[in-house]
């Protein structure tokens, strides 16, 4: 219910903090903020992705032994799930940074999230909820003004 009461005058204060906020509000556009969250949430991914490889891209013996060990409660078999994490980590960042099908990528990346949580490590919902909350926007917007998406039309 609407107040009856008239708005009180604006101070000084009132004035520069909505100036500020009006400011803040131009320089941070949605666009940068989308920018920032594809290149934050790819850095993750992509850096999980080179502790997997030796070389340009060769999936190492301790990447085929750490899904054999401790990732062996992810329902896919390990040979595969190694494979599968480590060039679904590589291309999906990759296409974050650049912005092309943004939301299918950081879809994929919400469900390794998903995967990671639910059968790795499910007390580090903290660390995957944050995640998450990089990925989630990124599905619902995609990548924004400064994206290959925008210049190349993709909805």
């Amino acid at each position: 219910m609407a107040s009856l009461a008239p708005p009180l005058p604006r101070t000084t204060a009132d004035s520069l903090y909505a100036r500020a906020c009006g400011l803040v509000a131009r320089v941070l556009a949605p666009s940068l903020l989308l920018l920032v969250q594809r290149l934050g949430i790819a850095a993750i991914f992509f850096y999980s992705a080179r502790t997997k490889v030796e070389g340009w891209f060769t999936i190492s013996d301790g990447t085929y032994e750490l899904f054999r060990t401790e990732y062996a409660g992810v329902p896919l078999p390990p040979e595969i799930a190694a494979i599968a994490a480590t060039v679904s980590e590589h291309v999906f960042s990759i296409l974050l940074v650049v912005g092309l099908i943004t939301r299918f990528s950081a879809l994929a990346l919400l469900g390794m999230t998903l995967t990671i949580q639910v059968f790795v490590y499910p007390d580090a919902w903290p660390t995957h909820l944050s995640w998450a909350g990089l990925l989630l926007p990124l599905i619902a917007l995609g990548g924004g003004g400064l994206s290959l998406d925008r210049l190349f039309g993709v909805r």
